[in-house]
């Protein structure tokens, strides 16, 4: 697929080596422009891709844009490339901005999908939600889906949600950063040397999510499988509910979702 990127920070440079990877585009078919040169040179120079000058030159030269700019950068950035986007795919990533502000920068006749990703994509074990807009096509789903499962998975939600997911998946990995941070100080608080305690938070918390996925049982039945009576889990989790970590980690969610409803100047219907 001839494919372009507006903007290649560390998204979308992930978003390209997950195309390049799975062979979704050869490096001779993705077209990268970002307004800082130097990135966009190293990222040309080390994967094949071509630079380019400008923002309609990555529009004109593929079927395929990636929007992958700051919130206060994206309008402006679809304005310049908008007469090559008839009939074209515009995929953004863009945090806050609705599928009716990209519609009206780009065109009528271009086809506008928002997409949701997060870090993990640079691991290829990213979670990503994507939102249509109108005229979008099944070969743009398609295109869409085979892009963002080429560095982790994704599913398909309402544009109302996205803010929501924004506020979970797309600012979860800092709360799991957190968490780690804070499980690695416990151990150290109890003598563990640093770099032998964060390797066990590391792999407690990556093993734990694999469980999860692996089995689909809900974390609560999980949880409640390490939870002896009168054991060692119940008494630190005791403490965690105490400290109250469940509500502080759902009004974290609520508050970034609120914080990318106000990048957007509101929310889309749900």
């Amino acid at each position: 697929m001839k494919i372009g990127f507006i903007g290649c920070g560390k998204m979308g440079s992930a978003l390209i080596q997950g195309v390049l990877a799975a062979k979704l585009s050869e490096p001779s078919e993705v077209h990268v422009h970002d307004r800082v040169a130097e990135p966009a040179e190293v990222l040309g120079t080390e994967s094949g891709v071509r630079v380019v000058r400008g923002n309609r030159e990555v529009a004109a030269a593929s079927d395929i844009v990636v929007l992958c700019v700051k919130p206060e950068d994206a309008l402006p950035a679809v304005t310049a490339a908008a007469g090559e986007l008839k009939n074209k795919l515009l995929i953004s990533i863009v945090a806050g901005i609705t599928i009716e502000a990209l519609q009206k920068a780009a065109g009528p006749d271009c086809h506008v999908v928002r997409v949701m990703p997060n870090t993990a994509a640079l691991v290829q074990k990213g979670a990503s939600a994507y939102a249509t807009g109108r005229g979008v096509s099944d070969a743009d789903v398609d295109a869409v889906g085979r892009i963002f499962t080429s560095v982790g998975r994704a599913f398909p939600v309402k544009e109302g949600l996205l803010d929501a997911v924004t506020g979970l998946s797309g600012s979860g990995p800092a709360y799991v950063y957190l968490f780690i941070e804070a499980l690695a100080d416990g151990g150290v608080m109890m003598g563990l040397p640093r770099d032998l305690a964060t390797k066990l938070a590391v792999q407690t918390v990556a093993g734990s999510a694999e469980m999860v996925s692996e089995t689909m049982m809900h974390p609560a039945l999980l949880r409640e499988m390490v939870t002896s009576p009168g054991g060692t889990t119940i008494a630190g989790l005791a403490e965690l509910e105490r400290a109250g970590v469940r509500a502080a980690v759902m009004d974290a969610v609520g508050a970034a979702t609120m914080r990318a409803r106000e990048l957007g100047g509101g929310d889309a219907e749900a």
